[in-house]
């Protein structure tokens, strides 16, 4: 059976499809020695290289998921010119592929980071059409009025785009900080902030609490990191309708469950 050259490599935590298509174009991929192409499909007869350096195909190799607590002040990128902290520099290391983040979280944000060895997961989980949502808590300066909550789940423009919450709901507060729990479809680049914002509110505290049926378990500490247990891999991927190898692994995983009961997804 064959597969599209460019999920085969992010299958193996090389980068999303839509990278390894630009790496493909840039000649930096070959099949049985010679440029790969958009389009060219392959199995586990084919001798694939990238960047010169032969590919060990790994079908059989068991997925990995992650769920840190980030910390505020810790970039998402995988390198920084600035020398900051990253998230890649306290994950595990593995022998092939690399770490790759579903999702961000910007600089200033902090909460549940979900982080995985299979590129076709991450691409699932984070494109739109998959119907996945992100929850927050969120600390804003001010209570808002029924009508201004009415307002955000009903949409403002931003730079000539209608955004909205799916749902808003008010959590606690007293004086000035109040919080609420925000949920979006997408997650867009500063959206919480940019929606609070056309309120003329500003948030003071951004913590990501769930991501889809994942969620931040309490006794996860700022900083620290957790794996998925196979439980709870083979119910993320059957909600996604996603193939999955599973094989015992002498790592040590989570013995709780990190999911809550979800909705099926269209």
């Amino acid at each position: 059976m064959s597969d599209k050259l460019q999920k085969v490599l992010a299958s193996h935590g090389l980068g999303s499809r839509r990278q390894m298509e630009k790496w493909i174009v840039a000649g930096r991929v070959a099949v049985n020695g010679q440029a790969a192409t958009i389009g060219d499909r392959v199995d586990e007869t084919d001798r694939i290289a990238v960047d010169g350096r032969q590919l060990v195909l790994r079908r059989t190799q068991a997925p990995r998921v992650l769920v840190m607590n980030k910390r505020e002040g810790v970039i998402c990128t995988r390198e920084d010119p600035q020398g900051r902290e990253t998230v890649f520099e306290a994950l595990p290391r593995i022998r092939q592929g690399r770490w790759l983040n579903v999702g961000r979280l910007d600089i200033n944000s902090s909460g549940l980071l979900l982080l995985t060895t299979d590129g076709t997961l991450a691409h699932r989980l984070t494109h739109p059409s998959t119907g996945i949502d992100r929850e927050y808590a969120v600390r804003v300066n001010g209570e808002l009025s029924p009508e201004d909550i009415e307002r955000l789940l009903r949409g403002v423009d931003i730079e000539g785009e209608t955004r909205r919450f799916s749902d808003l709901r008010y959590y606690d507060g007293s004086g000035r900080n109040h919080w609420y729990h925000a949920v979006l479809m997408e997650g867009r680049n500063h959206e919480v902030r940019d929606l609070f914002g056309s309120l003329g509110r500003m948030v003071s505290r951004l913590k990501r609490v769930r991501y889809g049926p994942v969620i931040l378990p309490s006794w996860l500490k700022r900083g620290q990191v957790t794996e998925m247990g196979p439980d709870d891999l083979a119910t993320l991927y059957g909600l996604l309708r996603l193939p999955i190898t599973q094989r015992a692994s002498p790592r040590k995983t989570s013995s709780r469950s990190l999911l809550i009961p979800y909705p099926e997804l269209p």
